[in-house]
């Protein structure tokens, strides 16, 4: 496994983000501590989490799951950069009250300190902001942060799904204020399918030295094969990927980009990750394996080395929309 450095840190973290989104609602408790110790043996040490996985009635269950993993021993947290998130809101629907949710320095103390006993360890190496907060000031924010990295609850923060501006508006104000280095990592909706992210998130994470972390690099299993499986007689596509494949033109696309990685002979999913790692001011991207299978086949992806004719074959099927101003102005 090959290692970076998180950003503008000395943080060294893996080329592969171990997703526990699936740790729960898809994958049991024992098959996911599973995963987790082979995501170890392979070299992975990145691992990303949110306190509202587990979703609905489970929310934090995904937490309590890494926990209950944590405590087995073996110097597993050890190994561990740790990243979880706060923003979605904890309390049940019918015990919903203001202040359970979001960013104000209050949700913030109340939502670590609950994230740090469900992970059952004493600090959270990555504090993620799950979403902008438009009615929170970043001064709060940092406020909040400087005083948990004082006390040792998190040693970095991060941001997720946030927009340029919003990555620039919170380092400015981190400078300003001193104390905390700001955030360190954004982590965004980004692969071959979806490179909007290339305009301004990606060039501003750049410009403030935060690691970006992409998550859904198969963009929800379109990039993993989804036309072959189905021709194969595997399970056919729903939800949003079946939308797309609706659509004569999308459909064409995708099916473009299978026939050309099986003309290189490289499975779709392992070149869509491996896309990912060669492209500018990306860590890792972010993969959920819900098997020991799919966790091999991401393995072998960050160790794949597409050719330059590969690349550009790529480009002209996912083309991308360039910088900005560029991509909308002269």
């Amino acid at each position: 496994m090959k290692y970076t450095q998180l950003g503008r840190t000395g943080l060294k973290v893996s080329r592969l983000v171990l997703g526990t989104m699936n740790f729960g609602p898809q994958t049991d408790e024992a098959d996911s501590h599973a995963i987790m110790d082979a995501a170890l043996e392979k070299g992975i040490n990145f691992f990303d989490t949110a306190n509202v996985y587990g979703w609905g009635d489970n929310k934090g269950r995904t937490e309590s799951i890494i926990g209950n993993w944590f405590a087995k021993g073996g110097d597993r947290r050890d190994k561990v950069v740790l990243a979880t998130k706060v923003y979605g809101n904890m309390a049940a629907e019918a015990d919903a009250w203001p202040n359970h949710d979001k960013l104000s320095a209050l949700n913030i103390r109340r939502a670590v300190d609950a994230s740090l006993k469900r992970l059952q360890t004493d600090h959270i190496d990555v504090y993620q902001f799950h979403h902008i907060d438009r009615s929170t000031p970043f001064e709060e924010i940092w406020q909040a942060i400087d005083v948990l990295v004082q006390q040792g609850k998190i040693l970095y923060a991060g941001s997720s799904n946030f927009p340029g501006y919003k990555i620039a508006q919170a380092n400015e104000t981190a400078a300003r204020r001193g104390g905390t280095i700001g955030l360190v990592s954004e982590q965004c909706l980004y692969n071959l399918a979806e490179r909007r992210a290339e305009m301004e998130v990606i060039p501003a994470a750049r410009e403030y030295g935060l690691g970006v972390i992409p998550w859904s690099p198969l963009q929800g299993g379109l990039l993993g094969g989804v036309i072959k499986k189905e021709v194969q007689g595997g399970r056919r596509a729903g939800g949003r990927t079946a939308d797309t494949l609706a659509d004569p033109a999308a459909r064409a696309r995708i099916q473009s980009y299978e026939d050309l990685l099986e003309k290189h002979g490289v499975e779709p999913g392992e070149a869509a990750l491996a896309w990912l790692l060669t492209r500018p001011g990306v860590t890792g991207p972010i993969v959920g394996p819900r098997t020991a299978e799919q966790l091999q086949s991401a393995v072998r992806a960050s160790e794949l080395e597409l050719s330059d004719d590969l690349l550009a074959s790529l480009d002209e099927i996912f083309p991308g929309p360039g910088p900005s101003p560029e991509a909308f102005a002269w």
